[in-house]
């Protein structure tokens, strides 16, 4: 069975043949400009507690943190959209 990071270094290595050369450029130079900045020092740790929130869904219903962790522990993921 393979690890999560050996998953996400399969599925980091396959979308370099599926991502054309000019755009994997474009992308790199921004991961590269991101961490120059020194965000890297700023974002939340795996294991950190998150600030509690509450956010709409597609449906327009409200999410909100601590509701879901008087449920059980969250998954939070945050998707950019399409490059």
């Amino acid at each position: 069975m393979m690890t999560l990071q050996e998953r996400l270094d399969a599925i980091r290595d396959a979308s370099k043949t599926r991502i054309p050369p000019e755009a994997r450029a474009v992308m790199q130079r921004s991961i590269d400009d991101l961490r120059a900045s020194g965000i890297m020092n700023r974002i939340v740790k795996v294991g950190q507690p998150a600030p509690d929130f509450a956010l709409p869904t597609a449906g327009g219903r409200s999410v909100v943190l601590k509701e879901l962790l008087a449920r059980g522990p969250v998954a939070l993921t945050f998707y950019r959209g399409r490059w």
